[in-house]
């Protein structure tokens, strides 16, 4: 008799809003002691250690002891990887709402999903590689990665030879949670994501998932992309994503 996954127990532990609100901001690849995550969900510091426990205990975080301080991170990428599926899930809301605060902005426009680009940005850059012929839609929710686009990441000095390939190959589709649309994952997409950040045109918030193109980012991805500020806007404003034929330059 072949062993079954306990998805009820699982979905037992995501479905508290308080252990969710802790795996989110986790979700960004940090580790984070147990006092941060007790203000991110709004909770005592007693309440948020039981959360944790249970937490640890099923799987979905590992703890790191330095020193007298425990440090808490998600179990592996899989767990942010069902965490952005989750919150995709729903239906988009069509009543009225109210404006989203600023963070809530930053994040919809540019944020980590665990250790790779997404939100608007992620979107549009990962539409502009596609419509330039260097990655095609392929099965099982990948991309391919085309000659012409491992000479491009080569040029941007990133080594695709050196990747080791995960489950899904180097490169994955990963549905957005904010723009219902794919952004590009997987081994080429942490290593895009660090690239950008050493080379000055993305930076990482300190304290949050967002992150924010700077102005030599702006210069840099129009030279190589032709991504602008508006095409992230028109990705924000729900166009649809290009058509699988590659538009080569």
């Amino acid at each position: 008799m072949s062993a079954q996954p306990n998805l009820s127990a699982t979905a037992f532990l995501i479905a508290d809003a308080a252990r969710a609100a802790m795996l989110m901001a986790l979700a960004d690849g940090r580790a984070l002691p147990a006092g941060e995550l007790a203000y991110a969900a709004g909770v005592t510091a007693q309440t948020a250690s039981s959360h944790l426990a249970k937490l640890l205990d099923g799987g979905l975080v590992a703890v790191e002891q330095q020193g007298r301080h425990r440090y808490y991170r998600l179990a592996d990428a899989q767990v942010a990887c069902a965490l952005e599926s989750l919150a995709s899930i729903g239906a988009r809301q069509t009543v009225r709402r109210r404006a989203p605060g600023p963070q809530a902005q930053k994040l919809r426009v540019a944020r980590c999903c665990y250790d790779h680009l997404a939100g608007q940005t992620g979107v549009a850059i990962t539409q502009c590689l596609m419509r330039r012929g260097f990655l095609l839609p392929a099965h099982d929710k990948t991309f391919e990665l085309t000659s012409a686009g491992a000479a491009w990441f080569h040029g941007m000095g990133l080594d695709v030879e050196v990747l080791r390939p995960g489950r899904h190959g180097i490169a994955r589709q990963c549905l957005d949670w904010t723009e219902r649309r794919h952004h590009l994952a997987g081994p080429l997409g942490v290593g895009l994501l660090d690239l950008l950040c050493s080379k000055g045109w993305l930076r990482r918030a300190r304290d949050s998932r967002a992150v924010q193109v700077t102005p030599q980012g702006w210069v840099g991805l129009r030279e190589q992309l032709g991504l602008t500020s508006e095409l992230i806007e028109r990705v924000g404003e729900g166009e649809d994503e290009p058509a699988m034929q590659p538009v080569l330059p």
